[in-house]
């Protein structure tokens, strides 16, 4: 929690009451290390139609672009995949959008608001 905390409440100024949610408590949580040090973290929540839900990717300012995100979301649908789910889905800030297209998830829908930050809602079939 504390490398979301430092992301998205910290930096992007989400309201710290919103950064948490009733799914924290049922998701699968992973973090991503380098070098034995904890500078990534997602989760992944089973949604009740055999989809998973990516949320909360979060990786520090300093191991950004080290290809940790990359490696994260990777390893979250390696664990959905596990679970027999066949899909993942996502809200996606706008400026990140690409980066979950380069691993083959689709924006579909209109930008909405989430916590005063644009995203985009995206999928990708396992």
């Amino acid at each position: 929690m504390a490398i979301r905390h430092r992301v998205f409440v910290v930096e992007q100024q989400v309201p710290a009451e919103l950064e948490t949610d009733e799914y924290d408590a049922e998701a699968d949580h992973l973090i991503g290390l380098v070098d034995g040090a904890p500078l990534g973290a997602g989760r992944l929540v089973v949604e009740p139609d055999a989809q998973g839900h990516l949320g909360r990717l979060a990786v520090l300012a300093e191991a950004r672009g080290s290809g940790l995100g990359v490696a994260l979301v990777r390893a979250i649908e390696g664990r959905a995949r596990e679970r027999g789910l066949r899909g993942i889905v996502l809200g996606a800030q706008v400026y990140a959008v690409g980066f979950y297209q380069r691993l083959g998830y689709a924006a579909y829908g209109e930008v909405f608001d989430d916590a005063g930050i644009p995203h985009r809602h995206m999928h990708k079939e396992l």
